[in-house]
């Protein structure tokens, strides 16, 4: 085999910097449940880890491929998936920190390593060598005798590698491999660039009167933040949602709201050196090229092959079918808020910053609803038990907090316990839910460790819910939002998935990804079921449980804004297929043009922008959801009709319902396709009408 110019300074690395001592290249870590040593761990580490565990890989399959023995099951398919120890033990706990708990020397590790783990996936995905021994298994699947977990392995390996490339001939093999290497580097930039201005740009106002209607605790956290950057004695605001959401919702200051809306928006979309417009449009035209080197028409084909959608066709009927009602809902709201903006003497038309303002104070207005009263009963914590009290209920889960006995990796994350009704600990959790410098956007699930089997005995997951929620302030515990709340149920629920998981293959672990959300949003529909709420929902000052005036409050009001939220979500979903539906991309593609010509076509409200630009687009630009944004959507349609199993029955914690959830779609992985574990459980395949009834949008 001819080593490339990486291979070889690969090798001298590993061989210069080889240590006993490094916790990643020890057989255990010596810590309860074999939680990563966090305190222990130095960037030297990380870097040897990656390296030593690369270039074990690198041997393990030249391994297989020498083997003289007939290729069978277990000396090719689960030599294959068994692959790595060193590289996915290390990769696993560096990358969930990348994201986290981010600083520069893990950034620069990431541009390091990024080429060096793209030369090694090409190495094994276009292995001809390997291949062969992987189709000759392959071909006599039938004679085999496997089991089901055993043939879905087979499958999605066999058919990994040929999606990789590995029936191309060698020159589009090679070009292959470059476009690969190209397309890490360059989404690793767009991800770097988007957390910088997600965390470090900000809009500051020197005089607290600008602030009028803001809440004091948003207020206190802006001195803090102005203090932090040197700004003392103003209000500072960055673009993660914690802090510039409670300006677009209650500040009256129409200029305010426009700087802070057209900041956030606007991330990477400045003309500066964080710019990501041509790293998008890079990315892009490569992703086609790939596609086109693979006998596709355009990229979304070769993505959705194996999705549940199937094809684009599904996903733009899809789409297209739910766009129509939730325009018209929208346009609906927009005439609220004109409404409201009249009282409020304000001419001409709204204005994409005064949507979250105005339709708030209408939704004031129509329900006698305040959400900073109702907040008032969601102090973060509460909202934790809230959760748990719902997994305990279903399935008979309980968790015990082991933050002061496990390694912790930041001092705010807490870490638990899951037990199981047999008293079983089936894994281990940490909730790390404030934001904070070197965190990501958003909300997201991940993990230090999957779960797995060492023999005959099941290796617990270690899973994170890493959310931005609202911090305490001086006077104040973390009050939590409606929207908060929702999003700590629907991150654990994808944690619930995690904890469930029950396979023998890491090849077998993973779900489509129109079907991984379904778990995690079906969780959110017991946030605010009352007698839920009647558990977690406590006064932060009294301990009073909210009243049920409130809670009827909340039910009434539950689907006012839907219009907006439908639009800007189904928009996001948009974009990201019409960009992968290309079967060219200019040179001089301006993908913010592209977008809002495509929105403006489909006549998307003015006051109304997708969900995510283009250039802070990390779902769809940075990778894990491109031409799969539409996912959210497909498992909506899925979670709406599957929580009806539940209401049929007149008891949403339904044991036998709960009992079939569990055992069909939260524990086989991806051992079956996902229409099959669906069918399985509720008996049919679901129709679009739950969701829109659980929006309150109507058919036109």
């Amino acid at each position: 085999m001819k080593k490339t110019v990486i291979t070889a300074v690969l090798a001298t690395a590993v061989a210069m910097s080889a240590t006993a001592q490094n916790p990643f290249l020890q057989k255990r870590f010596g810590t309860p449940y074999e939680i990563p040593p966090f305190e222990k761990l130095t960037m030297d580490n990380y870097r040897e880890g990656m390296l030593k565990g690369i270039e074990q890989e690198r041997q393990e399959i030249l391994d297989i491929i020498n083997n003289p023995e007939a290729p069978t099951f277990e000396n090719v398919i689960v030599a294959l998936d068994e692959c790595g120890e060193i590289l996915s033990k290390t990769s696993r706990v560096w990358s969930t920190l990348n994201s986290s708990n981010s600083n520069d020397e893990l950034q620069a590790l990431a541009r390091e390593m990024s080429p060096l783990t793209s030369e090694l996936s090409n190495f094994v995905n276009m292995n001809a060598d390997l291949f062969a021994k992987v189709k000759a298994v392959y071909d006599k699947k039938d004679q085999l005798g496997l089991n089901l977990e055993q043939m879905s392995l087979l499958e999605k390996t066999y058919r990994s590698f040929v999606k990789s490339g590995a029936l191309l001939s060698a020159s589009d093999k090679d070009r292959l491999a470059k476009i690969n290497l190209e397309l890490s580097r360059l989404q690793l930039e767009f991800s770097q660039n988007l957390l910088h201005d997600t965390n470090n740009t900000y809009v500051t106002v020197d005089d607290v009167k600008q602030l009028a209607g803001l809440p004091q605790a948003n207020i206190d956290q802006a001195a803090e933040l102005a203090a932090k950057i040197g700004q003392k004695g103003k209000y500072s605001f960055n673009m993660q949602r914690p802090s510039c959401n409670p300006v677009l919702q209650y500040a009256s200051n129409r200029e305010l709201r426009k700087k802070v809306y057209l900041m956030y928006n606007d991330r990477c979309n400045h003309g500066d050196q964080y710019d990501n417009k041509e790293i998008a449009r890079q990315i892009i035209a490569l992703r086609l090229e790939r596609a086109r080197i693979m006998g596709a028409k355009d990229y979304a084909e070769i993505q959705l092959d194996t999705k549940m959608a199937e094809n684009e066709e599904n996903v733009y009927a899809l789409l297209d079918e739910i766009w129509g009602p939730a325009v018209a809902k929208a346009k609906e709201e927009i005439a609220d808020i004109k409404a409201m903006m009249k009282k409020d003497r304000v001419k001409g038309e709204p204005q994409r910053w005064d949507y979250m303002y105005y339709l708030d104070k209408a939704k004031r207005a129509k329900f006698n609803v305040d959400e900073s009263e109702i907040s008032e009963y969601l102090e973060i914590n509460n909202v934790q038990q809230g959760i748990f009290y719902v997994a305990n209920k279903l399935y008979g889960l309980s968790f015990n907090e082991r933050t002061e006995d496990y390694p912790q990796y930041e001092p705010t994350a807490k870490s638990w316990d899951v037990i199981d009704k047999d008293g079983n600990v089936i894994a281990i959790f940490y909730s790390d839910y404030f934001p904070r410098d070197g965190k990501g956007a958003g909300a997201w699930c991940g993990g230090f460790r999957g779960q797995s089997y060492d023999g005959a005995a099941r290796v617990q997951p270690i899973v994170t819910n890493v959310c931005n929620m609202t911090l305490p302030s001086a006077d104040k515990p973390a009050l939590q939002t409606l929207d908060n709340v929702e999003t700590m149920f629907h991150e654990f629920g994808h944690a619930l998935h995690s904890f469930f998981r029950n396979v023998h293959y890491s090849g077998t672990s993973g779900v489509e990804r129109d079907f991984v959300e379904l778990p995690s949003q079906i969780n959110e529909h017991w946030a605010f079921e009352p007698e839920v709420l009647k558990v977690y929902a406590k006064h932060y000052k009294t301990g009073e449980i909210i009243p049920d005036e409130l809670v009827e409050k909340i039910e009434a009001s539950s689907k006012y804004g839907q219009g907006f939220a439908t639009v800007e979500l189904v928009a996001a979903a948009l974009v990201d297929m019409d960009l992968h539906t290309l079967t060219s991309v200019p040179e001089d593609l301006d993908v913010m043009a592209f977008q809002n010509e495509k929105m403006n076509a489909r006549g998307i409200p003015a006051q109304i922008l997708p969900r995510y630009s283009v250039t802070n687009f990390s779902h769809s630009i940075g990778g894990g959801y491109s031409a799969g944004y539409y996912s959210y959507i497909w498992s909506e349609v899925l979670d709406c009709d599957a929580f009806q199993a539940f209401a049929e029955t007149g008891d949403i914690f339904n044991q036998q319902v709960a009992e079939k959830f569990r055992k069909f779609v939260l524990t086989p992985g991806g051992i079956r396709p996902g229409k099959d574990m669906y069918q399985d459980f509720r008996g049919r395949q679901p129709s679009v009408d739950g969701l829109l009834a659980n929006r309150g949008l109507s058919r036109e």
